[in-house]
Protein backbone atom coordinates (compact mmCIF):
# COMPACT_ATOMS: atom_id res chain seq x y z
CA UNK A 1 0.00 0.00 0.00
CA UNK A 2 1.12 3.71 -0.81
CA UNK A 3 0.07 6.89 0.43
CA UNK A 4 -2.50 8.86 -2.07
CA UNK A 5 -3.62 12.31 -1.94
CA UNK A 6 -7.35 10.70 -1.64
CA UNK A 7 -6.97 8.23 1.32
CA UNK A 8 -8.17 9.51 4.34
CA UNK A 9 -6.00 10.70 6.87
CA UNK A 10 -7.19 8.61 9.37
CA UNK A 11 -6.75 5.51 7.12
CA UNK A 12 -3.04 6.75 6.67
CA UNK A 13 -2.36 7.23 10.31
CA UNK A 14 -3.62 3.83 10.52
CA UNK A 15 -1.40 1.51 7.76
CA UNK A 16 1.43 4.10 8.66
CA UNK A 17 2.16 5.63 12.33
CA UNK A 18 5.02 7.44 11.40
CA UNK A 19 2.54 9.44 8.99
CA UNK A 20 1.29 11.35 12.51
CA UNK A 21 4.51 13.09 12.77
CA UNK A 22 3.56 14.92 9.58
CA UNK A 23 -0.17 15.78 10.63
CA UNK A 24 1.06 16.59 14.18
CA UNK A 25 3.84 19.04 12.67
CA UNK A 26 0.83 20.84 10.51
CA UNK A 27 -1.89 20.36 12.92
CA UNK A 28 -3.83 18.24 10.37
CA UNK A 29 -6.74 16.36 12.40
CA UNK A 30 -5.93 13.00 12.20
CA UNK A 31 -8.40 11.79 14.47
CA UNK A 32 -12.01 13.30 14.69
CA UNK A 33 -11.67 14.63 11.00
CA UNK A 34 -9.66 10.99 9.85
CA UNK A 35 -12.37 10.52 7.38
CA UNK A 36 -11.20 13.39 5.21
CA UNK A 37 -8.61 12.70 2.09
CA UNK A 38 -5.32 14.03 2.34
CA UNK A 39 -6.07 16.12 -0.51
CA UNK A 40 -9.25 17.55 1.45
CA UNK A 41 -7.26 18.23 4.67
CA UNK A 42 -4.43 19.76 3.04
CA UNK A 43 -7.17 22.28 1.83
CA UNK A 44 -8.36 23.29 4.99
CA UNK A 45 -5.34 23.83 6.28
CA UNK A 46 -3.76 26.13 3.33
CA UNK A 47 -0.96 23.37 2.44
CA UNK A 48 0.37 21.92 -0.36
CA UNK A 49 -0.65 18.25 -0.81
CA UNK A 50 2.62 17.23 -2.59
CA UNK A 51 4.71 18.99 0.16
CA UNK A 52 2.93 16.93 2.73
CA UNK A 53 3.03 13.96 0.69
CA UNK A 54 6.85 13.93 0.07
CA UNK A 55 7.37 14.64 3.76
CA UNK A 56 5.27 11.81 4.79
CA UNK A 57 7.59 9.51 2.37
CA UNK A 58 10.10 10.94 3.96
CA UNK A 59 9.31 9.61 7.11
CA UNK A 60 7.89 6.52 5.94
CA UNK A 61 11.30 5.70 4.96
CA UNK A 62 12.87 5.84 8.29
CA UNK A 63 13.69 1.89 9.94
CA UNK A 64 11.85 2.38 13.24
CA UNK A 65 10.25 -0.06 14.40
CA UNK A 66 6.21 0.60 15.02
CA UNK A 67 3.55 -1.39 16.34
CA UNK A 68 1.08 -2.14 13.61
CA UNK A 69 -2.19 -2.01 15.74
CA UNK A 70 -4.45 -2.96 12.75
CA UNK A 71 -2.82 -6.16 13.31
CA UNK A 72 -2.45 -6.67 17.28
CA UNK A 73 -4.71 -8.68 19.28
CA UNK A 74 -7.48 -5.59 20.51
CA UNK A 75 -6.99 -6.88 24.37
CA UNK A 76 -3.11 -5.51 23.42
CA UNK A 77 -4.29 -2.21 21.73
CA UNK A 78 -6.61 -1.08 25.06
CA UNK A 79 -3.57 -2.03 27.63
CA UNK A 80 -1.30 0.18 25.26
CA UNK A 81 -4.20 2.82 25.48
CA UNK A 82 -5.05 2.46 29.06
CA UNK A 83 -0.83 2.44 30.08
CA UNK A 84 0.39 4.92 27.49
CA UNK A 85 -2.54 7.88 27.63
CA UNK A 86 -4.98 7.35 30.50
CA UNK A 87 -2.12 6.71 33.08
CA UNK A 88 -0.70 10.01 31.94
CA UNK A 89 -3.80 11.85 31.56
CA UNK A 90 -4.45 11.09 35.24
CA UNK A 91 -1.52 13.09 36.04
CA UNK A 92 -1.11 15.57 33.78
CA UNK A 93 -4.46 16.87 33.85
CA UNK A 94 -4.89 17.82 37.42
CA UNK A 95 -1.14 19.59 36.87
CA UNK A 96 -2.05 21.86 34.22
CA UNK A 97 -5.69 22.89 35.68
CA UNK A 98 -3.16 24.27 38.75
CA UNK A 99 -0.94 25.77 36.20
CA UNK A 100 -3.61 27.46 34.31
CA UNK A 101 -5.14 28.31 37.35
CA UNK A 102 -1.63 30.45 38.84
CA UNK A 103 -1.14 31.77 35.59
CA UNK A 104 -4.50 33.59 35.10
CA UNK A 105 -4.12 34.64 39.34
CA UNK A 106 -1.12 36.18 39.09
CA UNK A 107 -0.69 37.27 35.44
CA UNK A 108 -4.92 37.76 35.03
CA UNK A 109 -4.52 41.71 34.86
CA UNK A 110 -2.24 40.89 31.63
CA UNK A 111 -5.11 39.53 29.64
CA UNK A 112 -8.18 39.01 31.52
CA UNK A 113 -10.52 37.51 29.29
CA UNK A 114 -8.18 35.15 27.67
CA UNK A 115 -6.85 33.75 30.27
CA UNK A 116 -10.09 33.11 32.26
CA UNK A 117 -11.24 31.31 29.08
CA UNK A 118 -7.83 29.44 29.23
CA UNK A 119 -9.04 28.07 32.88
CA UNK A 120 -12.84 27.03 31.68
CA UNK A 121 -11.71 25.72 28.66
CA UNK A 122 -9.34 23.30 29.99
CA UNK A 123 -11.42 22.58 33.08
CA UNK A 124 -14.22 21.54 31.21
CA UNK A 125 -12.45 19.11 29.01
CA UNK A 126 -10.86 17.90 32.05
CA UNK A 127 -13.60 16.80 33.64
CA UNK A 128 -14.91 15.73 30.68
CA UNK A 129 -11.89 13.00 29.83
CA UNK A 130 -11.85 12.31 33.32
CA UNK A 131 -15.29 10.95 33.15
CA UNK A 132 -14.80 9.74 29.46
CA UNK A 133 -11.68 7.45 30.79
CA UNK A 134 -13.64 6.00 33.50
CA UNK A 135 -16.85 5.33 31.20
CA UNK A 136 -13.83 3.79 28.76
CA UNK A 137 -11.91 1.64 31.46
CA UNK A 138 -15.24 0.54 33.61
CA UNK A 139 -18.23 -0.17 30.34
CA UNK A 140 -16.46 0.09 26.63
CA UNK A 141 -13.06 -1.77 26.81
CA UNK A 142 -14.52 -4.49 28.97
CA UNK A 143 -17.27 -5.29 26.53
CA UNK A 144 -14.61 -5.64 23.63
CA UNK A 145 -11.80 -7.63 25.74
CA UNK A 146 -14.83 -10.24 25.96
CA UNK A 147 -15.56 -10.26 22.38
CA UNK A 148 -18.50 -8.18 22.60
CA UNK A 149 -17.51 -5.33 20.55
CA UNK A 150 -19.98 -6.05 17.70
CA UNK A 151 -22.65 -5.18 20.26
CA UNK A 152 -21.25 -1.67 21.73
CA UNK A 153 -22.53 0.72 18.85
CA UNK A 154 -24.18 3.04 21.16
CA UNK A 155 -21.22 3.26 23.74
CA UNK A 156 -18.95 3.64 20.16
CA UNK A 157 -20.93 6.82 19.17
CA UNK A 158 -21.04 7.86 22.78
CA UNK A 159 -17.33 7.86 22.77
CA UNK A 160 -16.82 9.60 19.49
CA UNK A 161 -19.18 12.45 19.76
CA UNK A 162 -17.12 12.78 23.10
CA UNK A 163 -14.32 13.13 21.17
CA UNK A 164 -14.52 15.15 18.90
CA UNK A 165 -16.39 17.52 22.05
CA UNK A 166 -12.67 17.34 23.38
CA UNK A 167 -10.81 18.26 20.12
CA UNK A 168 -13.03 21.43 19.90
CA UNK A 169 -11.97 22.07 23.24
CA UNK A 170 -8.34 21.53 21.91
CA UNK A 171 -8.91 23.59 19.15
CA UNK A 172 -10.04 26.36 21.41
CA UNK A 173 -7.27 26.46 23.59
CA UNK A 174 -4.89 26.39 20.29
CA UNK A 175 -6.67 29.62 19.51
CA UNK A 176 -6.57 31.53 22.64
CA UNK A 177 -2.74 30.74 23.14
CA UNK A 178 -1.67 31.66 19.20
CA UNK A 179 -0.57 28.15 18.59
CA UNK A 180 1.03 27.84 22.19
CA UNK A 181 3.25 30.60 21.20
CA UNK A 182 4.03 31.84 25.18
CA UNK A 183 3.53 35.93 24.90
CA UNK A 184 7.22 37.80 25.41
CA UNK A 185 8.12 38.52 28.55
CA UNK A 186 6.01 35.40 30.33
CA UNK A 187 7.19 33.63 33.57
CA UNK A 188 8.51 30.28 33.43
CA UNK A 189 5.02 28.96 34.62
CA UNK A 190 3.52 30.27 31.69
CA UNK A 191 5.91 28.85 29.00
CA UNK A 192 5.35 25.82 30.61
CA UNK A 193 1.22 26.14 30.39
CA UNK A 194 1.85 26.83 26.91
CA UNK A 195 4.28 24.02 26.40
CA UNK A 196 1.74 21.63 28.13
CA UNK A 197 -1.49 22.16 26.47
CA UNK A 198 0.45 21.51 23.06
CA UNK A 199 1.70 18.32 24.35
CA UNK A 200 -1.36 17.61 25.65
CA UNK A 201 -3.18 18.29 22.17
CA UNK A 202 -0.90 16.17 20.40
CA UNK A 203 -1.04 13.25 22.65
CA UNK A 204 -4.77 13.76 22.24
CA UNK A 205 -5.04 13.44 19.11
CA UNK A 206 -2.66 10.17 18.68
CA UNK A 207 -4.66 9.06 21.17
CA UNK A 208 -8.47 9.23 19.53
CA UNK A 209 -6.72 8.47 16.46
CA UNK A 210 -6.05 4.86 17.82
CA UNK A 211 -9.72 4.51 19.42
CA UNK A 212 -11.69 6.22 16.17
CA UNK A 213 -9.62 4.77 13.48
CA UNK A 214 -8.50 1.48 14.68
CA UNK A 215 -9.87 -0.09 17.65
CA UNK A 216 -13.39 1.03 17.36
CA UNK A 217 -14.12 -0.26 13.90
CA UNK A 218 -11.95 -3.38 14.42
CA UNK A 219 -13.92 -4.22 17.73
CA UNK A 220 -17.25 -3.41 15.92
CA UNK A 221 -16.94 -5.89 13.25
CA UNK A 222 -14.63 -8.21 14.75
Amino acid sequence: MTVTTEMPVGEIASHFPLATRVFARHNIDFCCGGGAPLQKACEKRGLDVEEILSEINKELDCTEDTTQWNEAPLTDLIEHIVSTYHTALKDELPRLEAMAVKVNAVHGEKDPERLQEIVTVFQALKNELTEHMMKEEQILFPMIANGQGAMAIGPVSVMEQEHESAGNALQRLRELTNDFTPPEGACNTWRALWHGLGALEQDTHQHIHLENNILFPRALHN
